[in-house]
């Protein structure tokens, strides 16, 4: 670790210095098979010649003008969004972190508007929603929270895909304004809620006049074989949050709202400095409009169910495997005790996995990936968990 940088980050001992679809290399040339995407970031792998094309030309026109004036990308960046979404209006910041902060003051305002005075808003047990101060306080995790207490209050937890718990919490607490929700859990180790969950919590919200607020941060642009993975449920939420692939690696956050939620922000409410240049609104024009062109949202549905069924296959039988989960391209593999070291052992095999939650290797496959290499990482993974086994 340099001594230069903060000590934020367990690195791992390699540096990658360029790439090409779903494979990186490091300072020796070393090739690995990218199964991580950038933790779900570069969704259409990397130095993808439609988007480094986009940002070349961009970069020799405008990169920056600010929000004081009219920014062309960042129109047709928000008509595209709209469009897929059935969205009516967005703001874009910089960062998943910033949409959901963004989202948590539509809420906040809302409520207030409403005439409460202490709002609170229902989150979920094992989610997160990012590392701000308001965000990392609607996380459901002790880990990241630890030591940055007083939290930001007016967070009512209920656990994930109960919604039981969800009626009596809003039987019991009037200042309810909000439910903010993952679709699917990702940092939380890869929880796909049954079907129905997100159609009865809309349901809720309409009959209690709460606003249904979707954290698509890692399940948005195409990662489960739709656009938004509320597209699986056939809802509309009221507050829509998106960053990570929408930008393919250029740092951009996007918070959508519909209907009332709409047009509770007004001009000195929010704002930012460098969300929506016309940059990253580029890289967000060419990643849509690369997705659409090669037919990546069926794509990844297809080969997403074969792959989780692979999986399923290949390890079946062996009970250390508790669960193998997941929805398109974002797939979790559950065992039944720590296992970590399973990144460092991928890595010595030239294989990029994640292990989250302790337990679960989560796998984030850009949508570039081939069959040939979709092939070498269920083998990969399935040998790396049998040999894991094997040595304990």
């Amino acid at each position: 670790m340099s001594a230069s940088l903060m000590n934020t980050y367990a690195r791992l001992p390699i540096t990658f210095v360029e790439g090409e679809g779903a494979t990186l290399y490091d300072e020796q040339g070393r090739a690995y098979l990218d199964a991580v995407s950038g933790i779900a970031v570069c969704s259409l792998g990397h130095a993808h010649p439609e988007i480094a094309h986009a940002l070349c030309e961009q970069s020799k026109k405008l990169i920056h003008t600010s929000n004081l004036y009219h920014v062309v990308n960042q129109q047709l960046l928000a008509d595209e969004l709209i469009r897929l979404s059935g969205m009516d209006k967005v703001f874009f910041g910089n960062s998943g972190a910033e949409a959901n902060e963004g989202a948590i003051k539509i809420a906040r305002k809302y409520g207030n508007d409403q005439g409460k005075t202490n709002p609170e808003i229902l989150v979920m047990e094992n989610s997160f929603h990012g590392r701000t101060m308001a965000t990392l306080s609607a996380t459901g995790s002790q880990k990241v929270q630890e030591g940055f207490h007083p939290l930001v209050s007016g967070f009512v937890r209920v656990p994930f895909d109960d919604i039981a718990a969800v009626e009596q919490k809003i039987a019991s607490h009037p200042n309810l304004v909000a439910i903010l929700v993952e679709p699917v859990q990702g940092e939380g180790g890869v929880h796909v809620p049954k079907d129905g969950y997100l159609k009865a919590l809309r349901a809720l919200c309409d009959q209690h006049n709460l606003l249904l607020m979707i954290d698509e941060i890692q399940t948005g642009v195409g990662r489960t074989g739709k656009w938004f993975a509320f597209q699986h449920e056939d809802i509309l939420p009221d507050v829509l949050s998106l960053a990570k692939a929408l930008g393919n690696g250029v740092p951009i956050g996007a918070c959508l709202a519909r209907g009332k939620a709409a047009e509770v922000l007004a001009p000195g409410n929010h704002g930012t400095t460098f969300g929506g240049n016309p940059l990253a609104c580029a890289a967000g024009l060419a990643v849509i409009k690369t997705i659409e062109h090669h037919n990546f949202i069926d794509y990844v549905a297809k080969q997403g169910e074969i792959m989780i069924s692979d999986f399923k296959a290949r390890l079946a039988g062996i009970e250390q495997v508790k669960q193998v989960r997941g929805k398109g391209y974002m797939i979790g593999i559950q065992l039944d005790r720590p296992c970590g070291e399973l990144v460092k052992r991928a890595l010595d095999k030239n294989l990029l996995i994640n292990v989250t939650r302790g337990d679960t290797i989560r796998l984030l496959p850009p949508f570039v990936m081939s069959h040939t290499q979709q092939e070498q990482l269920v083998s990969g993974v399935c040998e790396l968990i049998n040999e894991f086994l094997t040595d304990i």
